[in-house]
């Protein structure tokens, strides 16, 4: 990121970040009705080609689940979100919400929550920067039937850059990890800076 944003714009960033996810954690906190407590998430911008192998190891030997949601706003800013988590992650919190055990309700409990932390989250930042998201339906990309890093190398394809937001989350009696990657166009990241500059020079 260093190479991308001066130092105040990469901490203005951050806080952004921070805010954001954290309204993603409350609105997580009451969909599952109990505390959740999150870390601060890890942020680095790199080139969305470096994206599967950096992720082949930690989903190489578990079944991990992958889903996406493209998102447009004003100002050039759009991209597609993508939350990968192990899907041990998932069933426990399957289980917290009552779900059945068969591949259908599966597939609705990993959109459901995916949907609550991408939309959440990128609604808290877009309202930072006054800005206004509208978004695609989430889509399961892979799960226990496919390979994570293929499915990963097809969706970074068509993307430039990628903002990974590594999440943390502790529940009281689980844990729930997950990472979230925004896949950019370059010229967004251009619209960035800009918008980062401009809150930078209000205050």
């Amino acid at each position: 990121m260093s190479t991308v944003f001066s130092e105040e714009q990469r901490d203005c960033l951050q806080e952004l970040i921070n805010v954001a996810m954290g309204l993603a954690s409350d609105k997580l906190a009451r969909f599952l009705n109990t505390f959740v407590h999150l870390q601060v998430p890890a942020i680095e911008l790199v080139n969305s080609a470096q994206i599967p192998a950096q992720f082949e190891a930690r989903y190489s030997n578990t079944e991990a689940a992958l889903v996406s949601q493209g998102f447009l706003g004003n100002d050039g800013l759009r991209g597609e979100a993508i939350v990968l988590y192990q899907l041990d992650n998932a069933h426990r919190i399957a289980a917290l919400l009552g779900y059945d055990t068969d591949s259908a309700s599966e597939l609705e409990m990993l959109t459901d929550i995916s949907s609550i932390l991408t939309t959440t989250f990128l609604n808290g930042l877009a309202d930072q920067i006054d800005n206004s998201l509208s978004y695609s339906a989430p889509r399961v990309l892979s799960s226990r039937q496919n390979n994570v890093s293929e499915a990963l190398q097809e969706t970074a394809f068509h993307w430039e850059l990628a903002l990974k937001v590594d999440i943390s989350y502790q529940l009281v009696d689980h844990s729930f990890n997950c990472d979230m990657l925004l896949l950019i166009p370059g010229e967004a990241v251009l619209n960035i800076q800009k918008i980062l500059e401009r809150i930078l020079e209000e205050y």
